[in-house]
């Protein structure tokens, strides 16, 4: 009965894996009589249209040829996929190796194998240095690797700010400690300033480094080195690295995740027979991995679960289906209509009207940051709701929302940025810096939106966690429900608050070191939150793609940052308004980069030309060609990588069909010895008929 049973392995296969080719070189079978019945040199004879590679090759490939490469032999033996046994012989083959080369080669070998295996320990070190690594892995086993990753990006982006604030520091702060010694009065409390200060950005504040009025124009000494210049360059560098980081991550994640996984099934049994780690002795973590592996395969039978359902639609259902999608995405634009109205108005109020009372003062300061919290509260729940009734898988659901939502973040910071650089142009205040309010605006909408993230968990989330513990029953308790961490919501408000780090990093030069303390803060009240008021999701999503998501969203929001400092420029242009910078290290300055004139002036005529070259349009068309080069290869190259990946799946499944046939022979073959000793005549042996992808070659 077993002869009549046919296993076949099949694979989607793309374009570039139609007319892929498979190569006789990767075979490692001696010349044997089974060697042309494989399916795999089967499958690659019906390729070449019945050419045999071997006999155009000359005759089998030595034993030498077929062994492991000498990239491979340079790797540690524990990270080989091999038994106990092959590892012994691959050793015993290295030691034969070493002896048999001379002594530079030998020694070379071996100091190339300790310069990896010293850079794979200086690797690991550096992932033990990362803070909050036991944390992350408890959020991991209790809530899944989705909400893990909001803490790995909300981390990232501690580090990110971490490293603008060595850029100021050594650009700007430095600079001007050496040069403004007589600044220190300034830092000093006045009888007028108040607590109300912190909150407003005003009084102390306004004289501190914290804005740009407290810079100075100066000089050290030095033909082409002043403070002005070097407050430029620490922010352009400061764009410059935040734009290299956050491109990078996206297009790593980009590949990672829609290159290498598309197409790709998952393998159950490998998570189910060898996702176990044997080294767990601890209980505590033992539960951890056992919670770890139950979400992944939940996460698997959603996804499945899932693509079932979408195959069994009809055409009628389908239909239905984008009709009633195309009415709810009117109603989203709908709604981001009305919150951007809304913005404008508590922005045109709170910038046009005053009052004495400094209640009613503070309220009119943060009326603009109050409605962006309550707009950027309210809509991503309704956008929420409204991706539940579009029929996407959980993940497509999340990224969805996540796209509205931060189109909802950036476009309503764009607008309010916009106005505020309108209104403050247009009012041609008599005292006091410009350069400084535009700066507060930035600071108030960073403290208040810790403020709110402050309040929402211990106001309102943790009341609400302690009500259901006491009073399970009641009604409130069932109305409100269980609680849960939604990862969309979170993330926009990090990218929110980085991308107001970003705007607002010229005006107020400290704002990324307030954004590390406020991110700290952020990363415990949030792991509170979670830990203690949250539950774990019924559906589970994969974050690997939410994750480029993630970063493609930060890349936005850098792009806006750097596009308001020309929006300023650009308004400042318009008539009646103030043509010239009124404070800061750019005083009496038309533009930001009139301060490079004199330091090119200086130059070498040489110098001098090559500049005006660069910045000159004749430059603009060798620099199109090079991009178009570059960019041509890396298509190129990318395509090649996509293609051998293609090729090394379809080795995978014929390697899959040459173990089956393999194993038919060897059954075949016991069979007959069995009979041959009971004194049965033995069956003539029948060609095993190939799989029909094969014979369909």
């Amino acid at each position: 009965m077993e002869d009549h049973k046919t296993v076949q392995f099949m694979r989607l296969l793309s374009e570039d894996s139609i007319g892929s080719t498979l190569s006789s070189d990767s075979c490692e079978y001696y010349q044997t009589e089974i060697y042309d019945l494989l399916p795999s040199v089967q499958a690659v004879r019906s390729l070449h249209g019945g050419y045999d590679t071997q006999e155009s090759h000359g005759g089998p490939e030595p034993e030498e040829s077929r062994g492991p490469r000498d990239k491979m032999s340079q790797h540690p033996l524990r990270n080989l996929a091999m038994s106990m046994h092959g590892k012994r012989d691959a050793r015993e083959r290295r030691k034969m190796q070493i002896s048999n080369n001379g002594f530079i080669k030998s020694w070379s070998r071996s100091q190339s194998i300790n310069r990896k295996r010293i850079q794979a320990q200086v690797r690991e070190m550096g992932f033990s240095l990362l803070p909050w690594r036991h944390i992350l892995l408890k959020i991991q086993a209790r809530f899944g690797v989705g909400v893990k990753s909001y803490f790995v990006f909300l981390r990232y982006l501690i580090c990110l700010n971490l490293l603008h604030c060595a850029l100021i520091g050594g650009f700007i702060l430095g600079p001007t400690a050496f040069y403004g010694r007589n600044r220190t009065e300034s830092l000093r409390f006045n009888k007028n300033d108040s607590v109300l200060d912190f909150f407003l950005g005003s009084g102390f504040l306004d004289r501190s480094p914290v804005f740009i009025g407290f810079y100075t124009p100066g000089s050290l000494d030095l033909s082409c080195l002043n403070t002005p210049l070097l407050y430029l360059a620490g922010i352009l560098s400061i764009f410059a690295f935040s734009l290299i980081i956050a491109a990078r991550r996206t297009t790593v994640g980009y590949k990672h995740t829609w290159m290498l996984e598309k197409r790709t099934s998952v393998n159950v049994s490998f998570k189910i027979f060898c996702g176990w780690d044997f080294n767990i002795q601890d209980p505590a973590a033992a539960m951890l991995k056992h919670s770890f592996i139950r979400n992944d395969l939940k996460l698997f039978l959603e996804e499945q679960s899932f693509s079932l359902r979408k195959a069994q639609r009809t055409l009628g259902q389908k239909v239905r289906l984008y009709l009633l999608r195309f009415i709810l995405n009117l109603v989203v634009l709908s709604l981001l209509g009305g919150a951007f109205y809304l913005i404008y108005f508590s922005t045109m109020l709170s910038l046009t009207e005053s009052s004495d009372g400094w209640f009613l003062n503070l309220v009119l300061q943060y009326l603009s940051p109050i409605t962006i919290t309550f707009v950027n509260l309210i809509l991503p729940h309704m956008f929420r709701k409204v991706s539940s009734f579009e029929d996407y898988s959980l993940t497509v659901q999340v990224n969805a929302t996540l796209v509205r939502s931060i189109f909802l973040k950036l476009a309503s910071l764009g607008i309010y940025l916009f106005f505020v650089f309108k209104t403050r142009q247009t009012q041609q205040e008599k005292s006091g810096c410009r350069e400084n309010q535009l700066g507060r605006e930035m600071y108030k909408l960073c403290i208040f939106n810790f403020i709110a993230t402050f309040c929402s968990t211990f106001f309102v989330n943790y009341p609400r966690k302690l009500l259901q513990e006491m009073y399970p029953t009641s009604l409130l308790a069932r109305l409100l429900g269980k609680q849960r961490f939604l990862i969309p919501f979170n993330v926009l408000d990090l990218v929110y608050v980085q991308t107001v780090s970003w705007v607002g990093v010229y005006y107020c030069p400290l704002l990324p070191l307030i954004g590390v303390v406020t991110l700290v803060a952020t990363f415990y009240i949030k792991k509170f939150s979670v830990l203690r008021c949250c539950v774990a999701e019924q559906r589970m999503f994969r974050a690997s793609n939410s994750s480029v998501l993630f970063h493609f969203m930060l890349l936005l929001g850098l792009l806006m940052a750097a596009a308001a400092p020309v929006l300023d420029y650009y308004q400042s242009k318009q008539p009646n308004t103030i043509s010239r910078i009124s404070c800061g290290p750019f005083l009496n300055q038309e533009s930001v980069f009139n301060v490079t004139n004199k330091c090119v002036k200086r130059l070498p005529s040489s110098a001098q030309t090559a500049i005006r070259y660069l910045s000159s349009e004749a430059f603009a068309l060798p620099l199109l060609l090079a991009e178009i080069i570059l960019l041509t290869s890396y298509v190129s190259r990318g395509r090649a990588n996509q293609r051998a990946i293609e090729r090394l799946k379809d080795m995978l499944v014929m390697c899959s069909s040459d173990k089956r046939y393999l194993v038919k022979q060897h059954a075949t073959m016991l069979r007959g010895q069995k009979n041959a000793k009971r004194g049965r005549p033995v069956a003539v042996e029948q060609k095993t008929p190939l799989p029909s992808h094969l014979a369909a070659d």
